[in-house]
């Protein structure tokens, strides 16, 4: 299952596991990817709170995190070729993994369809 939060920001759910990045609409309004900041493991966060920050040649942005959680494994390979979440920002672009402190919290995100008339 693979939900979305309004900051363009997607997780699935792999058992109690999110895996956490940012969406298409997100990586095509920034352009070209070269820094990441990514939490580090044992951060506990609760949904909304910045996890991280992405930057790209035009702009910065903070990335949130769309449920609590503690994270369990950032992305070194995103953090050494941060253009990753530019090619496959829905695969190996990923951002970080936590495990689900509170799971109902994926009820009040949005689903592909509904997501898709959001960023339209």
């Amino acid at each position: 299952m693979i939900r979305f939060s309004d900051e363009h920001v997607w997780v699935r759910v792999e058992g109690d596991t999110g895996v956490v990045g940012i969406t298409v609409h997100a990586q095509d309004t920034l352009g070209d990817i070269v820094f990441v900041e990514l939490p580090a493991p044992g951060r506990t966060l609760a949904a909304k709170d910045v996890a991280g920050v992405v930057e790209s040649v035009k702009a910065a942005a903070d990335v949130y995190t769309p449920v609590s959680g503690t994270v369990i494994e950032a992305n070194e390979a995103l953090r050494a070729d941060p253009a990753l979440a530019n090619s496959e920002p829905l695969g190996d672009g990923w951002f970080f993994k936590l495990k689900l402190s509170k799971p109902a919290e994926l009820d009040a995100l949005m689903d592909e369809a509904a997501y898709a008339s959001f960023s339209a």
